[in-house]
């Protein structure tokens, strides 16, 4: 009776744990901060992103060191506008999964490790997937060129054109 009453407890607690499981992988898996090396940061500019995007500073550009260095998290779905960077632009994935897409090319999937030259002037955006966060630090060098030029924002078409 006793080691019944254990294996229906054992039972119980094994199906709430594939449930939680089987959840966890269908509902969208916010951002959180917990193992993250640096700081969320601010919310970025509604003005230049759609959704909720975070930037943390981390090396602002002054007369020795021209290279701003900012750690950006998205929450899923969210996403920057279409922009370009006069001296180009470099992205390092800390975690989640990003996309990354050139002008006139397919969408790149970007996961922890993954590191992108986004070229000088050329129409680009980032930001994470439909389901899962994602976590980058974006270096700007040669700024003296000018930092970003913001053009229109990404539509959901676009956006949804993964693997197309």
């Amino acid at each position: 009776m006793k080691y019944q009453a254990i294996s229906v407890a054992f039972t119980a607690f094994l199906t709430i744990l594939v449930n939680l499981q089987a959840n966890a992988q269908i509902q969208p898996q916010a951002m959180t901060n917990s193992g993250a090396i640096f700081p969320k940061g601010k919310r970025a500019p509604a003005n230049n992103f759609t959704g909720a995007v975070w930037v943390q500073q981390l090396i602002e550009p002054d007369s020795a060191f021209n290279i701003p260095v900012g750690y950006v998290t998205f929450e899923p779905g969210a996403r920057s506008y279409w922009h370009s960077h006069a001296g180009g632009q470099v992205l390092l994935a800390l975690g989640g999964i990003g996309y990354y897409q050139e002008r006139g090319k397919p969408i790149q999937i970007l996961k922890k490790g993954d590191s992108v030259k986004c070229p000088p002037n050329l129409p680009h955006w980032h930001g994470a997937s439909p389901t899962v966060g994602f976590m980058q630090v974006a270096i700007t060098p040669n700024t003296v060129n000018g930092r970003t030029t913001w053009l229109q924002p990404v539509t959901d078409q676009e956006y949804n054109n993964v693997n197309k």
